[in-house]
C-alpha cells in the first residue's frame, strides 16, 4: 500500500480582507503545490476555514505547517488524516445528450445517485456530492457523453465526531 500523496490541512484564520491572498502568496513563494483549496466562513463569523489539499511531493508537511503558522492571521492548523475525517467535494456539470442517448445518460446519472438540476435541448445539468474518488469516477463517466461545462468545488473536510 502506498503512502497518501496528499495532505489535507484545515486552517482556521481570522475573517479579514487579504488573509487568503497572504496564504496563497506563501504557497506560491515557497513552491508548494495546492491541489485543492476551499474557503468559507465558520460557525463563528470572526473566522474562516480554509481546507487546503497539498501535494506531499512539493513540500514536507512540517515545512508547510511551519510557514502557515508564521502568518499573523492564522489561528489554528490541523492535518486531517483520511481515516480520521470526512471529506466531500461537489461537482456541477452540463452534459451533452445526443438524440437516442437519453436513456443511457439518465441511467448513468441514476447509478451515481446524482441530482438533475436542469434539462434543456440536448443537454442536462447535474450535481453530485461525494468523496474525491466518487466525483472523479462520475466525471469520467460523463466524458463519454461529452461534458459541455464542469465546475468542482475542491475538497472540504471535517474531523470525525467519533
Amino acid at each position: 500500500m502506498s503512502e497518501n500523496p496528499f495532505h489535507t490541512l484545515v486552517v482556521r484564520v481570522e475573517n479579514k480582507p487579504g488573509v487568503l491572498a497572504r496564504v496563497a502568496g506563501l504557497f506560491a513563494r515557497r513552491g508548494f503545490n495546492i491541489v485543492s483549496l476551499a474557503v468559507a466562513p465558520t460557525e463563528i463569523e470572526l473566522f474562516s476555514r480554509l481546507t487546503i489539499v497539498v501535494d506531499a511531493e512539493s513540500a514536507p508537511l512540517e515545512q508547510v505547517v511551519k510557514q502557515l503558522d508564521k502568518l499573523i492571521n492564522v489561528v489554528e492548523i490541523q492535518e486531517l488524516a483520511p481515516t480520521e475525517s470526512v471529506t466531500r467535494e461537489l461537482i456541477l456539470a452540463t452534459v451533452r445528450v445526443e438524440e437516442g442517448q437519453e436513456d443511457q445518460v439518465m441511467k448513468n446519472i441514476e447509478s451515481f445517485e446524482a441530482n438533475i438540476l436542469s434539462i434543456g435541448p440536448q443537454r442536462i445539468m447535474v450535481s453530485l456530492s461525494g468523496d474525491v474518488d466518487q466525483i472523479e469516477r462520475f466525471e469520467a463517466s460523463l466524458e463519454h457523453f461529452g461534458i459541455i461545462e464542469v465546475q468542482r468545488t475542491g475538497t472540504i473536510a471535517l474531523a470525525n465526531i467519533e
